[in-house]
């Protein structure tokens, strides 16, 4: 059961199913589910990996973006001037 919910939390890319099922690793006695959960883990490991690097890239594509804005805003000048 633990396994099949943790091919489901992979396959939809839920990362609170995913944590939720990492915190509750059952104890495995069976060398086929014990092969499976490894691979399982891995293939749940790269995709963490994955969306933290697409995460990564597109926060430095933001600050590219802002900080273009930013050099191309005109300069701001006061309304009031009270020059006498």
């Amino acid at each position: 059961m633990w396994l099949n919910k943790l091919k489901i939390a992979i396959i939809e890319k839920d990362m609170d199913s995913l944590t939720t099922l990492m915190e509750s690793l059952p104890k495995l006695e069976d060398p086929k589910e014990i092969d499976e959960a490894v691979y399982l883990i891995k293939a749940g490991k790269e995709l963490v990996e994955g969306l933290r690097d697409d995460t990564k890239n597109s926060m430095l594509q933001m600050k590219k973006n802002i900080d273009f804005l930013n050099a191309t805003k005109a300069p701001h000048t006061s309304k009031l001037d009270v020059k006498s």
